[in-house]
């Protein structure tokens, strides 16, 4: 291989590694959730960014104790008796250095809705997603992995 060919492939190898490198340490993308106490899978859920914060949609819930198409029974106000598909889970959720933290989760099996604080962990093909009440340091973690 002549040189300069040599350089134009590794220059794009490199460059595509980069580009790769950095979209997997955003929460942004499609994620499986793992239950904390089952560790089964529960759901797929769409993180996108939207005027600066992400939000978090369920795509499709893989397991419930409702069935197939569960609603959120325990939700107040507009998600009420809503289908848990497709509805915002996650919302208003800021980048705060290698975190992103600031937003709200909730949990459709319970209605509840708790403080979140997001961080890619093992290259970004996992999300650490911590939900809690008052200081991060109490709550619960779910590790959920990177379906894209």
């Amino acid at each position: 291989m002549k040189p300069l060919i040599r350089l134009a492939v590794a220059t794009g190898l490199l460059l595509g590694t980069g580009a790769a490198f950095a979209a997997s340490n955003s929460p942004v993308g499609t994620w499986k959730t793992i239950d904390d106490k089952t560790h089964q899978a529960k759901s797929i859920v769409q993180i996108t960014e939207v005027n600066g914060e992400l939000q978090g949609k369920v795509l499709q819930v893989l397991q419930s104790d409702e069935g197939p198409h569960p609603v959120c029974k325990e939700c107040d106000g507009d998600r009420k008796d809503k289908p848990v598909e497709g509805m915002v889970i996650m919302w208003g959720v800021k980048p705060d250095g290698d975190e992103w933290d600031g937003g709200k989760i909730l949990d459709p099996k319970n209605g509840k809705t708790y403080k979140v604080k997001l961080k890619t962990i093992e290259n970004g093909t996992k999300l650490d997603v911590h939900g809690y009440i008052g200081f991060s340091l109490l709550g619960r973690s779910q590790v959920w992995e990177r379906q894209e």
